[in-house]
């Protein structure tokens, strides 16, 4: 290997059309990217991870809508620059010679290469890359037989880039939680500490039934277990924690039951409320309307009252005026009173014709005054009505209010969200069972492992490290953590059993998470600067996504590093390094002053009005922040929560 051998990243852009170019450099040494939640630091992460091989397509979020591609800018500590052009869905690789912050022209000079790794075919992004690293052509060990494949990038991938979920997990750094796994990632790793690949082992695969028949049972069980973990992936990023998040979903799930309960009880008495309302409304309305129809048609009947009465007034007043005239000539046609044949048309009774006349004007006039009390009833309920109905109006209104514009969107939210959790509790109750199942088939696999394990005892330790090697290796680290001011660092050994440090007397897994994501950090730039020392050959750069967890999220006793300066001296020393490595550190936590201020600082601030707004320069759609009473907020954090939108996390 040659001294200058190795990487450097200098930059990574979006390009779209009709998009403005969204792009973050990076130069030698320390690159810190800080600032809010959100705002797409770890996606930065995953889009470094994705142009170095990582499977896309790339995950899709509001503001990398409208981009296409994808350029990441590359040099050799050598001098030689590179772009790596790719589709933001996945697929293969361009390379261009030169740094492109967008992509060039058509027809421009390029290489293509394929996004899977081959043994065959060298014109592939991995082999690319290694070529670059000085480690073009190795091969490392594959399994317990000496079986060996060619080293792909991605073995190394693992130990440059660590993102938040595996600088956190319980589990060695060299393992990705497939055993299948873990032997080619460690034969990786020793590579890279000893600088010598496994070319020289010779396979020992079993030929005989027996042996046969276990291998084939084997290879069954470890497609089972891909397949499963695959589907475990999709569904959970920690499997070990599914127990807690399964308790901590029917936890929510009861408390937004309870409210869900409460609000549709709000929302049953207020329908109630309503349909009464609007009953008594319409009533109200349809006895008004009777009550007009009635009075205009009693009106009408006055007014026959009227005209009966002037009527009978006109036969009483000449009833009266023929009794006081007396026996004369009729006026008609002047007969002689004793030629009157009066009983032949009429009785001739004046006197009973008036007095009938008078029975029935007193018969009319007091069904008059029974109208008339009438009429004076009808319109004091029609007033009574016209008061009333208004008021029904506006209460039925309010209420109608109440439960378009609060209880119904609350409703429907609450709704919502508990068919989240109901959904999100059924694919933690998948993964539970998935999981089991991939327990069960490891067991199964351990075991049919173990019965034929007596025919091959020295496999593993031809795939054990040198003590000298994984000595020095542990005190690389040891001095990195005394640096860093860690806690009781004076004793750090390289467990061979565990494929992980022990610290203090204590193995690194069984610290809180915070101290297992610094520790995993100390490990990652060990293993950067043990190399660098020894002239071994590493791709020169690493990516750590929110080491300092501890600093902000304590868990368990001892876990708790706020109230010391490691994050201080963490900065300091990554500042110190050379500038033939390079270290990219992902934070929430705003570094020190005078790292702040660095030209490879950039603070990332949801703020489009300030500082850096996050990778992408402007928001596509910004939306305001929802007003919601105070008890549905609460409930809607813990939601987020447990649907994994996590707002302390990116």
């Amino acid at each position: 290997m040659t001294e200058a051998s190795g990487l450097r990243l200098r930059h990574i852009a979006f390009h779209g059309p009709d998009r403005p170019l969204a792009s973050l450099s990076f130069g030698p040494g320390l690159n810190v990217i800080y600032g809010s939640s959100e705002a797409g630091k770890s996606f930065v992460v995953e889009a470094v991870d994705f142009m170095l091989g990582g499977r896309g397509p790339l995950r899709e979020i509001p503001e990398r809508a409208g981009y296409d591609r994808v350029l990441l800018g590359v040099e050799t500590l050598s001098g030689a620059q590179f772009t790596l052009l790719r589709s933001a869905d996945g697929g293969a690789f361009r390379a261009y010679e030169g740094l492109h912050l967008e992509p060039p022209a058509e027809g421009a000079e390029s290489v293509d290469l394929a996004e899977q790794h081959s043994d065959k075919n060298e014109t592939n992004l991995s082999a690319y890359l290694l070529q670059k690293c000085a480690l073009g052509g190795m091969r490392v060990r594959k399994n317990k037989h000496n079986e060996t494949i060619n080293l792909s990038f991605r073995n190394l991938a693992r130990l440059i880039i660590v993102d938040e979920t595996e600088i956190m997990a319980r589990r060695s750094p060299l393992s990705d939680g497939n055993p299948v796994a873990d032997t080619p990632n460690f034969a990786t790793f020793k590579l890279l500490l000893t600088g010598v690949d496994d070319s020289a082992l010779v396979s020992s695969k079993p030929k005989g039934p027996e042996e046969q028949s276990r291998e084939v049972q084997l290879e069954l069980l470890d497609q089972l277990l891909d397949d499963y973990r695959a589907r475990l992936k999709a569904l959970a990023k920690n499997p070990d924690e599914l127990q807690d998040q399964l308790k901590r979903l029917e936890g929510t799930l009861a408390q937004h039951g309870e409210q869900l309960a409460t609000t549709e009880s709000q929302y049953r008495t207020l329908i109630d409320r309503r349909r009464e309302q609007r009953k008594k409304l319409e009533e109200g309305r349809d006895r008004k309307s009777e009550i007009d129809g009635l009075l205009e048609r009693f009106a009408l009947l006055d007014e026959h009252y009227v005209s009966d009465m002037a009527r009978l007034k006109g036969i009483e007043e000449g009833g009266t005026l023929f009794q006081v005239l007396g026996q004369t000539p009729c006026p008609l046609c002047g007969a002689a009173p004793e030629n009157h044949n009066r009983d032949a048309e009429c009785d001739g009774n004046i006197e009973a014709v008036v007095a009938s006349a008078r029975s029935e004007t007193a018969k009319i006039e007091l069904l008059r005054k029974e109208l008339t009390d009438t009429v004076k009833e009808l319109n004091r309920e029609g007033r009574g009505f016209d008061r009333r109905l208004p008021k029904l109006s506006e209460e039925l209104q309010s209420i109608s209010r109440g439960l378009e514009q609060m209880i119904a969107p609350a409703l429907s939210k609450l709704r919502t969200n508990y068919a989240s959790l109901a959904d999100k509790r059924g694919e933690v109750r998948e993964a539970l069972a998935i999981y089991t199942s991939i327990q069960d088939i490891e067991a199964r696999r351990a075991k049919i492992e173990a019965s034929g394990e007596e025919q091959s005892e020295g496999s593993r330790s031809e795939g054990d490290l040198p003590a000298s090697i994984s000595d020095a290796f542990a005190q690389t680290v040891e001095t990195i953590l005394k640096d860093w001011h860690f806690p009781e660092a004076e004793r750090v050994f390289f467990d061979a059993k565990s494929r992980d440090l022990i610290i203090a007397g204590k193995p690194r897994t069984a610290r809180g998470k915070g101290l297992r994501a610094i520790t995993h950090g100390a490990f990652t730039i060990g293993l950067l600067q043990f190399c660098k020392a020894k002239g071994n050959p590493h791709p020169g750069f690493v990516i750590l996504d929110t080491p300092l967890r501890a600093y902000r999220e304590p868990d368990g006793e001892g876990d708790d590093l706020s109230g010391t300066d490691l994050d201080v001296q963490f900065y300091y020393y990554l500042q110190g390094l050379p500038n033939d490595r390079q270290v990219i550190i992902v934070e929430n936590t705003t570094p020190p002053k005078a790292i702040a201020d660095l030209p490879q600082a950039m603070m990332f601030t949801k703020n489009p009005h300030q500082g850096h707004y996050g990778f992408f320069p402007v928001p596509v759609a910004p939306t305001a922040p929802a007003v919601a009473e105070t008890e549905n907020n609460n409930m809607d954090t813990n939601a987020a929560s447990e649907l994994g939108e996590d707002p302390t996390k990116e």
